[in-house]
Parts: C-alpha cells; sequence; structure tokens
C-alpha cells in the first residue's frame, strides 16, 4: 500500500468543486467562507453608513443643530431605540431659522436708540463698569 494521496482506480477522473480531496480539503467550503466573510463586512460598512446619513446630511447646517443630530445618532446606536435615529434624520431635514442674529440687530439697534455705545447693554459690562466706580460717600 502507499501512502500517498491517490484516488481510487475505480473513482471518475474529473470530480465536482463540492468533493473533497483524500486530503480532506473542499474547494466549494473555502469559496463560501469567503464570500461569507465579504458580505459580513459589506453589510457593516453599509448599515454603518446608513446609520451615518443623518450625521452626514446635518453637515451642512448649524453647528448646534449637527451636534444634537450627532448626538441622537449615537443614542440611537448604543441603546437601539430606533425613534432616535429617526428623530435625527428628521432634525437633519428640517432647516432650523438662525433667531440669534437678528435678536442681535434689535439688541445693537435698541442701544443705539438709547444712546449706549455698541454692547453697552450688556448686563456683565455693566456689572463691571459700576464696580470700577469709586464706591459713593454719603455726605451730611
Amino acid at each position: 500500500m502507499s501512502s500517498s494521496a491517490e484516488t481510487h482506480p475505480a473513482a471518475p477522473h474529473h470530480l465536482p468543486i463540492f468533493i473533497p480531496g483524500a486530503d480532506g480539503s473542499d474547494g466549494l467550503m473555502w469559496i463560501t467562507g469567503a464570500i461569507l466573510v465579504v458580505s459580513v463586512v459589506a453589510f457593516g460598512l453599509f448599515f454603518l453608513r446608513l446609520h451615518t446619513l443623518p450625521e452626514r446630511m446635518a453637515h451642512r447646517t448649524h453647528k448646534l443643530q449637527f451636534e444634537i443630530v450627532a448626538v441622537l445618532g449615537l443614542l440611537a446606536l448604543f441603546t437601539h431605540i430606533h425613534m432616535f435615529w429617526v428623530a435625527g434624520l428628521l432634525l437633519a431635514l428640517i432647516d432650523i431659522p438662525d433667531i440669534v442674529s437678528p435678536m442681535r440687530r434689535i439688541a445693537g439697534s435698541s442701544e443705539r436708540i438709547a444712546g449706549l455705545q455698541p454692547g453697552g447693554g450688556d448686563m456683565d459690562a455693566a456689572i463691571k463698569a459700576q464696580a470700577a466706580l469709586p464706591p459713593k460717600t454719603q455726605g451730611h
């Protein structure tokens, strides 16, 4: 008897790929394993790409809106509560108007009408200016 792995004389000369050889290796198993690994990695990349969709959409919006959407995305990722992701997606789709700039313009115009310096109506600046003045002494 020979110790080498030879095919049986009654076996056909060409065997299909799914039949293991004499050494036990199976070509179809290796192909299936490679397809499985590639598909798991591709599905993971697709999932993460889809999961970051609200952040990518909100990237061109205001910084505060982007940060809220990013936090909602992280909450959805770690808690598996899908409503956080949906809320982040809806928030990314909505263009929140800038409210602060018109309020600053109104405050600046009001200060100008009152005869104050720009930013002179700031309460912190007024408190600092009051503290810098010498204390009033009461005279008789």
